[in-house]
């Protein structure tokens, strides 16, 4: 188990506080934060007392993405979120980047790379 010692807050930890500070005062309606699996148990623990909604997802052997925030979101999360995040689809990454609200601009530019790499992948795939 991670201590603190000498009230040295882990990096880490300090960013994920700061997810949560701006998820109550309603800057974020969901958060996902990926952090070393050593700190998972600070970070649930932390979300449990404060009774936030979140769902957890392996991210290599020694991280974790934990997704929070408002229930309905997580609800989507479980839905949507049914594999590693490199497996996506281009619809499937898209609909995660507006749920967690990245700049939708920059979210269609990256959907129309990701479709166009899909589809030159299939195309290959039939030719070869």
């Amino acid at each position: 188990m991670v201590t603190v010692k000498e009230n040295k807050i882990p990096g880490e930890i300090k960013v994920f506080l700061n997810h949560i500070y701006e998820y109550k005062k309603g800057i974020r309606s969901m958060v996902l934060c990926t952090i070393n699996k050593s700190y998972e148990k600070i970070a649930t623990d932390r979300l449990e007392s404060q009774q936030i909604c979140y769902v957890k997802q392996d991210a290599g052997e020694r991280s974790v993405n934990i997704y929070f925030g408002r229930p309905e979101c997580i609800d989507a999360i479980r839905l949507l979120v049914t594999r590693p995040l490199n497996l996506l689809t281009p619809e499937e990454d898209f609909i995660l980047g507006a749920l967690l609200g990245y700049d939708i601009c920059m979210q269609c530019e990256r959907f129309c790379t990701k479709k166009k790499q899909a589809l030159s992948s299939d195309l290959a795939g039939m030719v070869g």
